[in-house]
């Protein structure tokens, strides 16, 4: 059998099928939940090249990876990135193309997304307040958010799904608006646990920390929601549908429901650092596998060190619910990846 084939397995007989790719740590956004306010970036020089990160995804591919989804950062302010999505479009093996954005600038990019080959959309919109919005956002417009989310309608994408940090005191009282917003608009809506990446002054995470649970019943005071069936290479989000619509309210909880033992993902940061864990600090540099020996092997070294990164995949993370309102990462969560 061609080596190539072998499917990814963890040590805990996990199948790897989901990667989550980062084409730049920058964003144009600095929200409060993913960086401080004077973050400083990933000198240019240390960032793969597209060229790099297209090998990355073709290696992923060739070793069983179904489903690739490009994040940053904010992916759409990498210069060159539609070029990328159609080179990753073609890859053969690849079923599902995906990008992460916050929607500041889809509206001048969601068609050549959707020609290239991008299937689906997540959004990042965790205020339908446009002062709320630049709190939370610290630079953000909402109009122009709105607007992208407008335009990727009209563009063809099977799915569009908007991700909303839930927090207390910040946004919980738009929970119920968002869904509706959703709902009106035939697009699906997560809610995600905020994750415990970096110290952000101002803003205490313990605070505002909201469980999915008391999300859940929330939207269930507006909606009736009925279990969904879980999508192929699926990510963490339990995906609920609302009777009577299309719309999916999914819940993302790493804190009040750990879904480690069914994970099926890891992350390649910025500048090539495969983390087999979210949660976990370890990493594979698969930039110096690349560029380590003579370049005709250079695909069979990225693969060798794609599976010595796997192997290094731990059972679980070890964030501490104890400890929700203390940084447990060092790295922001705008340099993981997504």
């Amino acid at each position: 059998m061609d080596a190539r084939a072998e499917p990814l397995i963890d040590p805990w007989g996990r199948p790897v099928e989901y990667l989550r790719l980062s084409v730049t740590d920058r964003c144009d956004l600095r929200c409060v939940y993913c960086m401080g306010e004077a973050t400083e970036f990933i000198p240019r020089s240390e960032i793969l090249s597209l060229e790099e990160v297209a090998a990355v995804a073709q290696a992923f591919v060739e070793l069983g990876v179904r489903k690739v989804r490009i994040t940053g950062g904010e992916p759409l302010v990498r210069r060159g990135v539609v070029g990328l999505m159609e080179r990753l479009g073609a890859v053969p093996g690849l079923e599902e193309l995906v990008v992460t954005t916050n929607g500041a600038q889809l509206a001048g990019h969601a068609h050549a997304l959707r020609a290239a080959g991008v299937r689906r959309l997540n959004i990042s919109l965790d205020s339908l307040d446009a002062e709320r919005f630049r709190r939370i956002t610290r630079t953000g417009r909402l109009a122009r958010v709105l607007e992208g989310i407008e335009v990727a309608r009209s563009a063809g994408f099977e799915r569009i799904r908007l991700n909303c940090i839930a927090m207390r005191g910040r946004n919980d009282d738009e929970i119920e608006r968002l869904v509706a917003y959703a709902v009106e608009r035939g697009l699906d809506i997560g809610f995600i646990e905020e994750m415990p990446f970096g110290t952000v002054e101002g803003h205490d995470r313990g605070e505002a920390y909201m469980a999915s649970a008391e999300v859940r019943a929330r939207v269930e005071a507006a909606y009736r929601l009925v279990e969904a069936e879980p999508r192929p290479a699926a990510g963490p989000s339990r995906d609920y549908r609302v009777a009577g619509w299309d719309t999916r309210v999914g819940f993302i909880s790493p804190h009040s429901g750990c879904f480690c033992a069914s994970c099926n993902r890891v992350r390649v940061t910025a500048e090539g650092l495969l983390l087999p864990c979210l949660g976990r600090e370890q990493a594979t540099d698969l930039r110096a596998a690349l560029w380590a020996g003579p370049p005709e092997a250079a695909s069979a070294r990225l693969r060798d060190a794609i599976r010595d990164g796997i192997r290094a995949k731990p059972a679980h993370h070890e964030l501490d619910d104890q400890a929700l309102g203390q940084s447990q990462v060092v790295r922001f969560m705008s340099a993981t990846g997504g």
